[in-house]
């Protein structure tokens, strides 16, 4: 009996180890398909979802197993705009795990978001649209799983992150500020002289209930907020990095130009995108719902939907000078904004689409679900239509273009365009000088020098002391003359520093008459960062 206690306490750690979700897989893990199975009450489950998703009337209460993690008193119901559609079983679906539980989550996570792919025969435009984003921004993480429905196999799924609380604090380390979706379910009655059709466009409006018919406040306050952004573009948008994540919005608009997705701030309706008001005030712009990304929404709002050739050329300066989507065109007005745009674009389309890097990931993916996909008895398109997607376009009607087809032409335009043809500077020399040998003072500030050639205008060091603010733009002045090659320029900055153990974030910027460049190139990722304590060594 002893050894059968002790063989029981030395087993005992690995359960607990697996219940506690660490040898568990990973929600979102990309090389295994998950699969998630709901028992809900109703054998009906479709028409009761419907009636929920159409009166408003909240969520379906039922048990959810998550790759074997079972979750009782989860909610459930459909959600979508235009991705939703009555009688189908297969509908996006939101399931609240902490419904009626509020600590319940699965791996931290409190929701599942589940995309039904709609119009989307290829099945892998949101997970590569949200894994390329990722790299230059904050963006959900997307895999695949596999939903059952009271035993029944409904289908093959996107599974999104939800951007929720743990979003937000994960990114951005808090969650309690102003937060906006573009974009209502339940448009409510506004005043009749609120602009029409305007959708997120945030344009400017003094009454602040007129806000209330374009975007869904998920926080507890913030209208005025929102109202003081839209008032910044329309008059002041010199000064709205004050309240706004600048660069970061330029990443967002420059990946939804690029990857042609309309069904977005970029395309007719100005939807499908997060506004999160940080600690430093400054709204961050996120992506949402990109089944339709890549060209399978195609209507720009100037016009009738664009046929494949015009989704090829799509001009990378869309809406530049369309005064009803200032968050393009104030921002694009200001010529520097302008050339860090564009070279955003650039950057897009040489590390992802030029390398050839999306066209074997777009294989790959496809290939995880092959399989599964088949078996999908409610999937919209047939196995010939997923396998011919990536290369052709799909649909008479609908006409989808394959995502191979569409940007291997047009990633090759982009490369050509006149607006990204000039040559930009490239960053050398980056250094931050440290105390001499024998020197004894010891140093108290940073002293950074960088060159650039192609005949630089400018140069501008990004700089932040702790990791919680926002980096300051520095403009770095000129070095006396020095023995250089013909267009190149050396230049220098000093930050002072705030203590002997002051750390330096920073990346640099280069300006010269074509076009802008980085270093770090990464450095939405990664800047440099240098001890003021190892300079004194």
């Amino acid at each position: 009996m002893k050894k059968i206690l002790l063989a029981l306490i030395a087993i005992l750690p690995l359960t607990v180890f697996a219940q506690g979700g660490k040898t568990a897989r990973p929600l979102f893990d990309k090389k295994t398909i998950g699969e998630i199975r709901l028992s809900l009450p109703s054998k009906n489950w479709v028409d009761a979802l419907d009636s929920m998703r159409i009166y408003g009337m909240g969520m379906m209460a039922g048990t959810v197993v998550v790759d074997g993690v079972q979750h009782d008193g989860a909610g459930v119901r459909f959600r979508g705009d235009k991705s939703y559609q009555t009688g189908l079983k297969r509908n996006p679906f939101t399931i609240r795990l902490n419904h009626t539980d509020p600590e319940a989550n699965h791996q931290g996570y409190t929701s599942i978001k589940l995309s039904s792919a709609l119009r989307d025969p290829s099945m892998v435009r949101e997970v590569l649209f949200y894994e390329i984003a990722g790299k230059y921004m904050p963006a959900s993480q997307a895999n695949y799983t596999k939903l059952y429905v009271n035993e029944e196999y409904v289908g093959v799924f996107i599974n999104v992150e939800s951007i929720d609380k743990q979003f937000l604090e994960s990114n951005f380390g808090s969650s309690k500020n102003a937060f906006f979706k573009a974009g209502v379910d339940y448009k409510p009655e506004t005043p009749a002289d609120c602009k029409q059709n305007i959708y997120g466009s945030l344009e400017f409006e003094d009454n602040l209930d007129c806000f209330k018919g374009n975007f869904e406040m998920l926080s507890g306050a913030g209208w005025n907020e929102l109202q003081e952004l839209t008032k910044m573009l329309a008059g002041d948008s010199k000064n709205v990095d004050r309240i706004l994540d600048v660069d970061r919005t330029l990443w967002m608009l420059a990946l939804n130009n690029v990857m042609v997705n309309l069904s977005s701030y970029s395309g007719n309706h100005s939807i499908n995108y997060f506004l999160y008001k940080d600690n430093n005030g400054r709204f961050q712009p996120l992506h949402w719902d990109l089944n339709l990304a890549f060209g399978s929404y195609k209507n720009t709002g100037m016009g009738s939907d664009l046929e494949l050739k015009a989704l090829q050329e799509l001009d990378p300066l869309l809406h530049a000078d369309n005064p009803y989507k200032p968050l393009i065109s104030q921002l694009l007005k200001d010529p520097l904004n302008r050339k860090i745009y564009l070279s955003h674009v650039r950057q897009i389309v040489e590390e992802n689409f030029l390398s050839g890097t999306y066209e074997k990931r777009t294989q790959e993916l496809q290939g995880m679900i092959v399989v599964p996909l088949a078996d999908d008895k409610n999937k919209t398109y047939g196995q010939d239509d997923f396998r011919r997607s990536l290369r052709e376009t799909v649909g008479r009607k609908s006409k989808i273009p394959g995502i191979i087809e569409l940007m291997g032409r047009r990633s090759k335009i982009l490369k050509g365009h006149t607006e990204l043809s000039a040559s930009p500077s490239e960053i050398s020399a980056v250094s931050v000088a440290g105390r001499g040998k024998f020197e004894n003072q010891r140093l108290d500030a940073f002293r950074l020098t960088a060159r650039a050639n192609r005949f630089p205008k400018r140069m501008f060091v990004y700089y932040r002391l702790n990791d919680s603010e926002t980096y300051t733009m520095m403009p770095m002045s000129e070095e006396p003359s020095k023995d250089l090659q013909t267009g190149v320029k050396e230049y220098f900055a000093v930050i002072e520093g705030k203590s002997k153990d002051a750390v330096l974030d920073y990346y640099i910027l280069a300006e010269n008459a074509g076009t802008v460049t980085f270093s770090p190139v990464n450095y939405t990722k990664q800047a440099n960062k240098v001890k003021l304590m190892d300079l004194n060594k």
